[in-house]
């Protein structure tokens, strides 16, 4: 699904759809019950899978998280995979020895599936910049599948860090201990920071898939309401429309 960039602070962000599709019976629950007290009906949760490409004036690249990967990805038992991550690359004329850095928010399977295939980075040129706290926190599948490939390939970082010219990342714990999102002048490319618009009107609103929901909820309210004050553009990962201005 093509989305249009945009040119932020010198730098243009192009919206790469992975896939789209709802989760699967592995993990699927009702809406109500995915996001309690958000008095939503039990409709089918469409989820749509966004990676960021961001190039700034110089042509550095830089890729905000790569999706669910392929059919024998960590997200294949819940996710709509095969990705299409590399055909929209190309689509905008990009390979994936391309890239300079992969920011990745998290490591959860479908935002960090598609950075290793056949056990070896998809991004060979790249370094992968992650939150010290995330690689601390990263067990089973998530270490030995991706950290292991990626251990001489990662950047990581504590806290706030710029992580190329213009772009910063910001830890934001809750969704997991070392969530980030990226920002570019004033937009903000979140992860999973907010997962679905009932958190957009009520960022109180938690969302069961959480490692620390309490903390989620206060990291997603402080965030957003700085976000707002500065009249910040975001950037989601599963909206249907990547790109909300608050």
């Amino acid at each position: 699904m093509k989305h249009n960039p945009i040119t932020v602070s010198g730098v243009e962000v192009t919206p790469l759809c992975d896939a789209v599709g709802p989760m699967g019976p592995a993990i699927r629950l009702p809406l109500a019950e995915m996001f309690p007290g958000s008095g939503r009906a039990d409709d089918p949760w469409v989820l749509h899978f966004h990676c960021y490409l961001l190039r700034d004036g110089a042509g550095r690249l830089t890729l905000v998280d790569t999706g669910i990967g392929g059919e024998d990805s960590p997200a294949a038992s819940w996710a709509p995979v095969p990705g299409v991550l590399t055909d929209e690359l190309a689509a905008a004329g990009v390979t994936p020895a391309d890239i300079d850095t992969v920011i990745l928010t998290h490591l959860h399977s479908d935002h960090a599936s598609g950075a290793v295939a056949d056990g070896a980075p998809v991004f060979e040129n790249a370094r992968y910049v992650l939150q010290r706290a995330e690689v601390d926190s990263a067990a089973g599948v998530a270490a030995d599948r991706l950290l292991t490939p990626l251990k001489d390939h990662l950047h990581i970082v504590e806290g706030q860090a710029q992580v190329a010219p213009g772009i910063h990342v910001q830890h934001t714990p809750g969704h997991t201990p070392g969530h980030q999102i990226a920002r570019v002048g004033d937009l903000a490319i979140t992860g999973d920071l907010v997962l679905h618009p009932v958190q957009l009107a009520d960022p109180g609103v938690h969302y069961v898939y959480d490692d620390d929901r309490e903390t989620a909820a206060r990291t997603r309210t402080e965030v957003l309401a700085a976000l707002r004050a500065e009249r910040a553009t975001i950037a989601t990962a599963h909206f249907s429309e990547p790109f909300i201005r608050l």
